[in-house]
């Protein structure tokens, strides 16, 4: 008679000793049995099953047998656990006698045939079962990997473990947290699904391929491109030729409209001889400069005057008994001047400089030596070879002369900031030098070298000159002045200690723009306009102590 041992069923795993082939030998013996799990009672409960024992305590052992069934038939309809419900374990006693435990298990035997699995100890039981739990897992893994998720052009969630094929369009859902898949809507991204389901790859060696090779794969490369034209393309292309003209067809009928197309050279020529025609009345050459100065603002306009000999027609405007075509002339080099050293270098060799001078020191209305003015500036930032030739020709005592003349105290202010402006260049490029910089060329830091502007200022006087224009009333003027003043200093401390004057003026300053800071700190602005003059004019009186 064969040995029977016990069956492991989900969420229950059960050893009952293996009996003697003797009956008489499990007599007065006693076999475990353990239910294991939280769906059966929480916990490991162990049934203690006692076999052949005498008549005399049969009664007890029923008592036994009958508490453990009623309390197993309480908790199945207390819980009602779907697993459990209705299940009945039966284990072999002996010969053809069994016992059964649970009135509300389903009927499941819990015994095997010894020469099929010998089992003769719970812990190896217990053992086996969870390595065949992890196998089983991994199985269910397995094929949950290799089952393909075969998208469609909808949009679809993609279980964890699946699969995607080649070409596919993946995206992250950020509201529900899935990932969906759905198939690409190009003919490219298809084909190229089917070279990789038919098993073609592309060899990256670089040392199969020649240079012959190369070129033919770009030719059809190129040849595939204009093949791959969709209809949408041309149907875009169309749609275009119809809102939009050819430019030959524009041009002819322009022509029967008597408009013609000009081009930026093509206006400045027209502009330039309409001004230097001797038939042009005053208004027109007015009108030319004008619309001329529009266009010489951009850099190679400017430089394309020099290519007919238009700027030069322009300085000899200069020269003109008219006003008004000084002036306009001189706005028009203002504009072509500035930032562009090119035709700064052949407005020099023209002779611009001596005749802006010129002007400047004789009796010209105010409109003329303000575009004149705006000109001289142009010509002389940034090109240190026209400031030195602005102090050889007197250009300093001209301007002196200038700002001292009555009703020209807009003009002075223009005049200092002129003279700030080339005095905080030369100390850029003179520090530039002490650090030996690069990015300056040495022909550039040698002319600055060569420009005498400090010792000019000082001995034309404008050490006072300068100081005297902080009576100016304009709160502008009164900062340019503050500004020239600090940046003389180091010319000037000398001088402006000299000077009781200047000391009135910025201690009566200060009260003022104290007064003025308080306002500016009450309106919740820490950091004002009369703040910054404040600090500046404080700066001035502690250097000057």
């Amino acid at each position: 008679m064969g040995s029977w041992l016990p069956l492991q069923p989900p969420g229950i795993v059960g050893v009952v000793s293996n009996p003697s082939a003797a009956g008489q030998e499990a007599e007065g013996k006693i076999y475990r049995f353990w239910a294991l799990g939280p769906d059966l009672f929480g916990g490991l409960l162990p049934y203690w099953v006692t076999l052949g024992l005498p008549a005399s305590r049969m009664a007890l052992l029923g008592m036994l047998l009958g508490l453990l069934m009623a309390s197993c038939f309480t908790f199945c309809l207390s819980h009602q656990n779907p697993l459990l419900k209705g299940q009945t374990l039966r284990c072999w006693v002996g010969g053809d006698t069994y016992l059964k435990l649970g009135c509300c298990l389903e009927e499941m035997h819990c015994y095997l045939p010894f020469k099929e699995f010998a089992l003769t100890s719970p812990e190896k039981s217990r053992t086996k079962e969870a390595d065949r739990k992890e196998t089983t897992a991994e199985e269910e893994l397995d094929s949950e990997v290799l089952e393909v998720f075969h998208p469609t052009h909808e949009w679809q969630a993609l279980r964890p473990g699946q699969a995607v094929p080649a070409g596919s369009h993946v995206r992250l859902n950020l509201q529900t947290g899935a990932r969906e898949v759905k198939l690409q809507e190009e003919d490219k991204f298809r084909s190229n699904l089917k070279g990789l389901k038919k098993g073609r790859r592309l060899d990256i060696n670089t040392n199969t391929y020649t240079s012959q090779d190369l070129k033919s794969a770009l030719a059809k490369f190129k040849e595939g491109a204009e093949v791959e034209s969709s209809k949408e393309d041309k149907a875009r292309q169309a749609k275009v030729k119809r809102l939009f003209r050819p430019i030959e067809e524009l041009k002819k009928d322009f022509e029967e409209l008597n408009v013609i197309i000009e081009t930026d050279m093509q206006i400045m020529v027209r502009l330039i001889n309409k001004f230097n025609s001797s038939s042009s009345s005053l208004e027109e050459k007015i009108a030319a400069l004008f619309d001329l100065e529009y266009y010489v603002h951009q850099m190679d306009n400017a430089q394309g005057l020099l290519s007919f000999g238009g700027l030069q027609v322009v300085i000899n405007g200069l020269n003109s008994t008219e006003p008004l075509v000084k002036e306009y002339a001189a706005f028009v080099l203002g504009a072509a001047f500035s930032s562009n050293p090119k035709v700064q270098v052949e407005a020099i060799e023209g002779g611009a400089l001596q005749k802006l001078l010129v002007i400047l020191a004789t009796e010209q209305p105010l409109p003329a030596k303000k575009k004149v003015l705006f000109a001289l500036c142009s010509l002389l930032r940034h090109f240190p070879y026209a400031q030195q030739q602005f102090l050889k020709l007197g250009g300093l005592q001209v301007l002196r002369s200038l700002v001292q003349a009555k009703g020209t105290e807009m003009l002075a202010v223009r005049v200092v900031t002129l003279l700030y402006d080339l005095v905080t260049e030369k100390q850029m490029f003179a520090e530039e030098e002490a650090e030996l910089t690069q990015e300056t060329s040495p022909e550039k830091l040698q002319q600055y070298r060569q420009v005498p502007l400090l010792p000019g200022l000082r001995e034309q006087g404008w050490c006072e000159i300068t100081a005297h224009l902080l009576a100016l009333p304009e709160h502008d003027a009164r900062e340019k002045v503050l500004q020239t003043l600090g940046a003389l200093l180091a010319t000037c401390r000398d001088r402006y200690r000299q000077d009781p004057q200047l000391s009135r003026t910025l201690v009566s300053l200060k009260a003022e723009y104290q007064a003025l800071a308080a306002l500016e700190l009450q309106d919740g602005e820490d950091e004002g306009y009369f703040r910054e003059l404040l600090g500046s004019i404080n700066s001035l009186l502690k250097e000057l102590r």
